[in-house]
């Protein structure tokens, strides 16, 4: 798909008549998946409009955006439209007590239904397993560090934390994992955005808490994590590291543009994650996890889903053909389901 965008990017800046031989060459060799991606970018739209939180993490990743598009289609008028979300406005208590689904996405995709917006860019792991009727994931870029890190106010890894250590995050699935590691912390919510919980970290409000890798990695603060957690003491959220372009079904406009900042293989293990939690009709609000990766044709999906106080942790893996990676994340939570993390979300809803 990319090598014939490029092809048609040469086409479109030769004369006339070198074009319509080269054209007519490139067609016979290559067929009509050219001609496709032909068609697609002489009717696109000249001007894309993105929606996104305001955050300085959300706007960083719609800029990342914006430079890819602008990169791969310099023609093009890109603009960025900020949008204030639920979650954003509720900054008083936990977000797992609010309930709901999409907390940081809802507003956003009502302006895309509306289409005062072209595309949305959104962390994936906010987003929910059901997506609204008229809406799709239309690209997911390369995945930055899926992990979670550790900050603490002495550069302490976990293990060297003094017992009854005080943890601030508002992740159930963190903090039932950190729980589970280490069941002498106590975990504490922790709200704002990342500079407002490095400033409660450093006043001695916590001794420690925990971020996504990625969020780190893309604002330049690498240097502020004492240790990357492994999926073995913590299992990333569900699309970790991976950010969502979503876009109107059947756009097809839009569809060379989705295509060239698509990366089909975070795309092939997110959409097996996102399938398991589909299945335990799932939000980023629950102690649940996932986290995929390719190996050869096949996927490895491996799953958690935890009690709200750490204390029972089901954990499986499972393998599955990269053919049918939706139907081996449903295996997954089936799995999972029958080994008793149907009675740990019950309890949680209840």
């Amino acid at each position: 798909m990319r090598f014939c965008h490029a092809i048609i990017r040469i086409l479109r800046w030769r004369p006339v008549d070198i074009r319509l031989l080269l054209f007519i060459f490139l067609q016979r060799l290559l067929g009509d998946q050219l001609l496709h991606m032909w068609q697609l970018i002489i009717t696109m739209k000249k001007t894309i409009i993105i929606g996104t939180r305001g955050s300085k993490l959300a706007l960083w990743q719609t800029n990342w955006v914006k430079q890819q598009i602008q990169q791969g289609f310099p023609e093009l008028k890109v603009e960025i439209v900020t949008i204030k979300t639920t979650g954003d406005m509720i900054t008083d208590r936990p977000l797992a007590a609010v309930g709901g689904k999409g907390l940081f996405v809802k507003e956003i995709e009502k302006a895309l239904l509306e289409s005062s917006i072209d595309i949305a860019v959104h962390s994936m792991k906010d987003m929910p397993g059901d997506l609204p009727d008229g809406l799709e994931i239309g690209a997911i870029p390369e995945r930055e560090n899926p992990f979670d890190v550790l900050i603490s106010k002495d550069n302490l890894r976990l293990d060297q934390l003094p017992k009854g250590a005080r943890v601030g995050t508002s992740s159930l699935r963190r903090a039932s994992q950190i729980k589970h590691a280490r069941p002498d912390i106590e975990t504490a919510s922790i709200r704002g955005n990342l500079d407002t919980r490095l400033k409660k970290l450093a006043a001695g409000e916590f001794d420690a808490t925990l971020l996504a890798a990625a969020g780190l990695h893309r604002l330049g603060m690498k240097e502020k994590i004492s240790q990357y957690l492994d999926e073995d003491i913590m299992l990333p959220a569900v699309g970790q590291g991976a950010l969502c372009i979503e876009s109107r079904e059947g756009d097809g406009e839009l569809a060379p543009i989705l295509a060239f900042l698509n990366h089909p293989e975070t795309n092939t293990v997110v959409t097996a994650e996102r399938a398991f939690l589909k299945r335990l009709e799932g939000s980023c609000h629950i102690p649940v996890a996932c986290f995929g990766r390719l190996e050869n044709d096949q996927v490895v999906l491996t799953g958690v889903v935890a009690s709200e106080n750490g204390e029972t942790v089901i954990k499986e893996v499972v393998t599955g053909n990269a053919a049918n990676v939706k139907q081996t994340g449903i295996d997954l939570a089936e799995t999972l389901l029958s080994r008793g993390a149907d009675k740990i979300l019950e309890n949680l809803n209840s």
